[in-house]
């Protein structure tokens, strides 16, 4: 016998239709849900929570229209759902996709669908019709950063953007991180030279911390920024209202705005102004401290990467240039 029930993840806020075999109890399954958002508060970080709210909301969207059960979900299902998403998405997002709703029937307690081996054939074809290879955002590396330095404004908004664009690059610091900061994070010593505490990031989500080091040019403009913004405790970047007033914390996305706007200023085209994001400063320092030949462990080190596979891809068109081939070349006789 089919039931139907409404199952409500309070965690998500969520309203999922449901049509559930009998054997399954949509009381226990509601329970579950609620039960699991209760444990889950504040285990997860906030952009954690964002993409699973939105990918679980996506899935569920998407099998009421093509008249299949969200949860639990058949293999047959999420099967058919990668194909469909491989048309329409990045195959780093379908992964995520899956991802999410294997974390959705977990804490249904319900048989998690993406297991079987029909799922993982599917995500296999989507890799080998479309690769697994990401579009990676423009590399604001050290030349360009010059550039859009050059291009100064003198409004108080423009003294915040270069201050963002010079520190994000100097710490590898991460969108979030960067409007995570605190006055009190940043430590500024007699010469000139400066250190911030990064109390917690992607790869930290227990919050052990790191600090970074800021060389004197870069904390030249963040004293520029805190000097005209007259800062002195809360959040080290706020927002600029009108009448050089200033307002509270930044949200993260105003990090990319921050490096488009001065982008745009410094005359880049529209195409290049567009692949700019605010992962750009992190993928040109990458790439500049492998140009100037620093080995991969201290670039992770510096990056705060746990592996190396994302300075890898970051850094693969430079890592070319130094291969054994191009070694070789150097030193053989010319073609």
């Amino acid at each position: 016998m089919i039931i139907q029930c409404i199952a409500r993840y309070r965690a998500d806020k969520v309203e999922i239709v449901t049509t559930l075999p009998a054997i399954y109890s949509a009381d226990a399954i509601d329970q579950a849900l609620r039960q699991h958002a209760q444990d889950a508060r504040g285990a997860y970080a906030s952009n954690t929570e964002r993409a699973l709210r939105s990918d679980v909301s996506i899935f569920t969207a998407w099998c009421l229209e093509a008249d299949r059960a969200p949860l639990p979900a058949s293999p047959e299902t999420v099967s058919v759902f990668v194909d469909a998403m491989a048309e329409l998405r990045a195959t780093a997002t379908v992964r995520r996709y899956v991802s999410s709703i294997a974390i959705f029937h977990r804490a249904a307690g319900v048989p998690n669908p993406c297991d079987a081996i029909s799922v993982k054939l599917a995500l296999k074809r989507m890799h080998r019709e479309r690769g697994r290879s990401q579009q990676q955002a423009a590399p604001l590396n050290d030349e360009l950063v010059r550039q859009l330095l050059r291009a100064r404004g003198n409004r108080l908004r423009d003294l915040r953007h270069r201050a963002i664009l010079v520190l994000a690059y100097c710490t590898m610091m991460r969108r979030s991180e960067i409007v995570e900061l605190q006055f009190s994070d940043l430590t500024i010593e007699a010469d000139g030279f400066g250190t911030v505490l990064i109390r917690r990031s992607k790869t930290d989500q227990e919050g052990e911390g790191a600090i970074a080091p800021i060389p004197g040019d870069a904390m030249r403009h963040i004293q520029a920024w805190i000097e005209a913004a007259k800062i002195t405790d809360g959040p080290l970047f706020r927002s600029v209202l009108r009448g050089n007033r200033v307002g509270g914390a930044l949200n993260a996305c105003e990090v990319a705005r921050a490096f488009k706007a001065m982008a745009r200023r410094a005359g880049l085209s529209a195409d290049e102004t567009a692949r700019i994001s605010g992962h750009s400063t992190r993928v040109g320092s990458a790439q500049d401290m492998l140009r100037y030949g620093e080995q991969l462990p201290s670039i992770m080190q510096a990056g705060r990467w746990k592996s190396g596979e994302m300075v890898a891809r970051y850094t693969a068109k430079q890592g070319a240039r130094q291969s054994a081939a191009v070694r070789i070349a150097e030193r053989r006789v010319q073609f």
